[in-house]
C-alpha cells in the first residue's frame, strides 16, 4: 500500500521585506521616549541656532575694511582690492597692453580692467597674467576663466561693446586668442578703464588646541606695462583708486609712473576669492551636532534594546533571514535620521536668516545652501546607520554610543591642535569628513569637498553595516 504524505492547505509565508520595514517603523513610533528623542533632536538644534543668531546680530560692515558691502554673492566671499590706475571711458573702447614684467610671487596679478566705479564691489571685468598660473579672466559676476599658461612678457586685450566685455591674449600682439566674454548689465555709460596690479597677503595660520590665530604681512607687487594702445572716448587724465585697507595691511605702498606709452604700477592687496571669510551657513548648521548626538543614541538603542530584552529572537522567528531584519532597521532609522537632520537644518537656517547671520531665505534655493541643508539630513542618516551597525556588533549601548561619537567628534577636536596639513588629512580620512557637506564657501582650511566628505562618511556606514550583516549570521541572537 502506498502512503501519500500529508500536505497542509495552510499557506506559510515569511514576512515580506516591506512588512519588516513596516514592523520596524511601528516599533519606532510606538515607543514614546524614542519619538521624544527625535523631537528633542530637532528642537534643541534649532534652539541653539536661534540663541547664536540673537547673540551674533547682523553685520553689515562689508568685506574690505570700508566702503559699501562687496556686491558679490554672499556665498562666494570675494576680495576687491589691489591697485587700479585708470582713465574715464565713455561708451565702447578697446584696451591693449603688453605686460613686460611683474614681481610679487606666483599669484601676483597684472593686467587690464574695466569697472563701473572705484568703490569695492562695483561691477568689473579684468584680464590678467600671473607668474605661475598663466592668464586669467575675472569679473564681479563670479567669472573666473583660465587662459594659456603664459607669463610675462605677454600681450593682453580687453574690449567693451555695450555692456559686453571680451578678453583676449597674444604672444606677439598680432595673433589674438579669446580668453572669455562676460555680460555686465550694470555698467554705466561712463566707465573706468585702465591697469591694475594685485597680490595675496602673506598669511600665517597658527593652531593650538581650541584656538587658532591668523596673522599676515602685506606683500607688494610691481608690474611694468608697455605698448599701451587705448582706443575710444577716453579722458586724457590718469587717476587711481584710493587703496582700501585690509586685515594684513600695515602701510599704503601704492603708486604709478607714466613714461610715454609705458606705465609702472605698484600696489598691495588681492583681487579674488576671500579664503579667510567665515562660512556663516556652516557655523549655523553646527547646532545640528546636538541633534546628531541624540539620533546616534537612538540608533544604537534601536538595536541593543531588543538584544537586552530578548525581543530580537521574535524578529528572527518572523524573518529567519537575519540580514533582512537589520536592513529593515537601517532603512527606518536612516529615514528617521534624515527627517530629523533636515528639519533641524531648515529650522536653524531660518532662525539664523531672520537674525541676519546667514543669507536671506531666498538664498535657501542657492545650490551651496541647498546642498548643505539636504546634505545635513543625509549626514545624520548615515551617522544613524553607522551607529546601528556598531550597536549590532557590540550589543552594549553605552560602549557603542561612545565609539560612534568619538569617531565623529575626536577628529575635529584633534584637528584644531594639529598643523593645517596634518589636520586636513585627519578630516579627510575619518568619519568626521561627513561634516564637510555643510560648507558653502571655499576657505583656506577646507580639507575635502562637500560631496566627497559625505561620501567618506557613507562609505564608513556601508562598511560597518556590511560587517554587521556578515557577523550577525554567525552569532547567536
Amino acid at each position: 500500500m502506498t502512503t501519500t504524505a500529508y500536505r497542509s492547505r495552510v499557506e506559510t509565508t515569511g514576512a515580506g521585506f516591506g512588512g519588516l520595514v513596516r514592523a520596524e517603523l511601528t516599533k519606532l513610533v510606538t515607543v514614546p521616549r524614542w519619538l521624544l528623542t527625535l523631537a528633542a533632536a530637532v528642537l534643541l538644534s534649532v534652539l541653539v541656532a536661534g540663541l547664536a543668531a540673537l547673540g551674533a546680530g547682523q553685520d553689515n560692515s562689508g568685506g574690505d575694511g570700508g566702503g559699501p558691502p562687496v556686491a558679490h554673492n554672499p556665498l562666494e566671499p570675494f576680495q576687491d582690492r589691489g591697485h587700479f590706475v585708470h582713465r574715464e571711458l565713455t561708451g565702447d573702447g578697446d584696451l591693449i597692453v603688453r605686460v613686460d614684467s611683474q614681481e610679487g610671487g606666483g599669484w601676483a596679478k597684472a593686467g587690464l580692467m574695466i569697472r563701473a566705479a572705484e568703490e569695492p564691489g562695483a561691477d568689473y571685468a579684468a584680464v590678467m597674467v600671473t607668474p605661475e598660473h598663466g592668464v586669467r579672466f575675472k569679473s564681479g559676476t563670479g567669472t573666473d576663466l583660465a587662459g594659456s599658461s603664459a607669463a610675462s612678457p605677454t600681450w593682453l586685450r580687453l574690449t567693451l561693446t555695450g555692456t559686453t566685455v571680451t578678453a583676449l591674449e597674444s604672444p606677439d600682439g598680432i595673433n589674438w586668442t579669446g580668453v572669455g566674454t562676460v555680460e555686465l548689465p550694470g555698467l554705466p555709460a561712463k566707465t573706468l578703464a585702465g591697469l591694475f596690479v594685485a597680490v595675496p597677503d602673506e598669511v600665517v595660520v597658527t593652531r593650538q588646541f581650541g584656538t587658532e590665530s591668523i596673522s599676515g604681512n602685506t606683500v607688494e607687487t610691481t608690474a611694468v606695462f608697455g605698448s599701451l594702445a587705448f582706443t575710444g572716448d577716453l579722458a586724457p587724465e590718469w587717476g587711481e583708486r584710493e587703496h582700501p585697507t585690509g586685515p594684513a595691511v600695515t602701510d599704503d605702498r601704492t603708486g604709478y609712473t607714466v613714461s610715454g606709452t609705458a606705465v609702472t604700477v605698484t600696489g598691495t592687496g588681492d583681487l579674488g576669492p576671500d579664503m579667510f571669510s567665515p562660512d556663516a551657513t556652516r557655523m549655523t548648521l553646527t547646532s545640528v551636532l546636538i541633534g546628531l548626538c541624540a539620533v546616534i543614541s537612538l540608533a544604537v538603542l534601536f538595536i541593543t534594546a531588543e538584544y537586552r530584552r530578548g525581543m530580537i529572537r521574535t524578529s528572527f522567528l518572523v524573518s529567519p533571514a537575519r540580514g533582512r531584519v537589520l536592513l529593515a532597521k537601517a532603512i527606518v532609522i536612516g529615514g528617521a535620521g534624515f527627517a530629523a537632520g533636515l528639519l533641524a537644518a531648515l529650522g536653524s537656517f531660518a532662525l539664523a536668516s531672520a537674525g541676519g547671520v546667514v543669507p536671506p531665505l531666498p538664498d535657501l534655493f542657492a545650490w551651496p545652501v541647498l546642498r548643505a541643508l539636504i546634505g545635513t539630513g543625509v549626514m545624520v542618516a548615515a551617522a544613524a546607520i553607522l551607529a546601528l551597525a556598531v550597536g549590532s556588533l557590540i550589543r552594549h549601548s553605552a560602549v557603542a554610543i561612545a565609539l560612534v561619537l568619538l569617531a565623529l567628534l575626536v577628529p575635529q577636536v584633534a584637528a584644531s591642535g594639529l598643523p593645517l596639513s596634518a589636520a586636513n588629512w585627519v578630516e579627510r580620512l575619518t568619519p568626521a569628513a561627513g561634516f564637510a557637506v555643510q560648507q558653502t564657501v571655499a576657505r583656506y582650511d577646507v580639507a575635502i569637498g562637500p560631496e566627497a566628505g559625505l561620501a567618506v562618511l557613507c562609505a564608513y556606514a556601508a562598511a560597518a553595516m556590511a560587517f554587521a550583516l556578515w557577523r550577525q549570521k554567525r552569532r547567536d541572537a
